[in-house]
């Protein structure tokens, strides 16, 4: 039969609330006693249930993460996420940003989570804010919001892209255009700051014909490539926001006729699965999805478990990967 509390109890000579305060090393439990208790639950190999615990301390073991559908990283970085909580004995709830906000709101403040990780975050969010408000304990994955004091943590969007823009320059081209981002989102502000300074840097004013804003989709990188080919504005090379992006400027250019790397060169940021694929051979910069995630992850507990400390912005670091997409003839 399984060891209970009630057992311990028995066996030290106390209470049952007492046991489970001195397990939990409540301060207000004399030292004696807590080492009687202690000494009881060896002798009898008591393994303290984690409902009853959670019960105590009014923890759901849950943790909330609020994702983009539009986004193609939103895949990734659920399943990667909830196999890192399950790790740490806690679950997952999945809350698409395109529901009511005043619904997402009040499910993550309903008390059914014990924190919450955003990875919307832009401009326009007010969940962000309304978090920090209440009180609840949240950090912010992939991106930051600007103007709310919030844990983050990101990857080193900047420099990936004064690297992927240099990768371009270095081989030869000297027409570099850019597809980006919505401006709403922290990446892409940070990723085409890194583009213009890398141009900068090799006294190149870029055209603004190059430079094109959408969303992080293939849709985007289609159809620019389309508009600049019929506006006879297209670059020789593009420097693009995410893979996705460049993905779909390399089939868009696949169809009007256009050879990647020879008409067209290009790099993206990432690293999907999709870029390494012998038929893609996408250069790109590579972000260490996985330690992001254990470190919003670590942070968010933190949080959970009483750290009010001021807000950290935890930057992962990035690197090249160099295929056969940037250098073109």
């Amino acid at each position: 039969m399984r060891v209970t509390s009630l057992d311990v109890a028995r066996a030290a000579g106390v209470s049952q609330s007492t046991v489970s305060r001195a397990l939990r090393g409540h301060p207000g439990i004399p030292p004696e006693t807590a080492r009687r208790v202690r000494e009881a639950a060896a002798r009898l190999r008591y393994v303290p249930s984690e409902r009853a615990r959670d019960l105590v301390t009014r923890s759901s073991r849950r943790v909330a993460m609020v994702v983009d559908l539009d986004n193609p990283l939103w895949s990734l970085l659920v399943g990667r996420l909830c196999d890192e909580l399950d790790r740490r004995r806690y679950r997952l709830s999945l809350i698409a940003e395109h529901g009511d906000p005043e619904d997402i709101e009040s499910h993550v403040l309903g008390g059914t989570v014990d924190g919450v990780i955003v990875s919307t975050a832009s401009r326009d969010s007010r969940l962000p804010g309304v978090l920090r408000e209440r009180g609840v304990p949240a950090v912010l994955l992939h991106r930051y919001a600007e103007d709310v004091p919030l844990d983050a943590c990101v990857a080193d969007d900047r420099l990936g892209a004064r690297l992927g823009t240099r990768i371009l320059l270095e081989a030869g081209h000297r027409e570099v255009g850019a597809l980006l981002g919505p401006r709403t989102a922290s990446t892409a502000r940070e990723r085409e700051d890194g583009y213009r300074s890398a141009l900068a840097d090799a006294g190149i004013a870029p055209d603004p014909a190059w430079i094109r804003h959408g969303g992080f989709d293939f849709g985007h990188g289609r159809s620019a490539v389309a508009a600049m080919v019929a506006e006879r504005r297209l670059p020789r090379a593009l420097f693009c926001a995410n893979d996705t992006i460049a993905l779909g400027a390399m089939n868009g250019a696949h169809e009007l006729g256009l050879r990647v790397p020879d008409d067209l060169a290009l790099v993206g940021f990432d690293d999907l699965e999709q870029a390494a694929w012998p038929l893609v051979g996408l250069t790109t910069i590579r972000v260490p999805f996985e330690d992001m995630l254990r470190s919003a992850v670590d942070r968010l507990l933190e949080r959970i478990a009483g750290d009010d400390g001021g807000p950290r912005r935890v930057v992962h670091p990035v690197e090249p990967v160099l295929r056969t997409s940037h250098a073109g003839g």
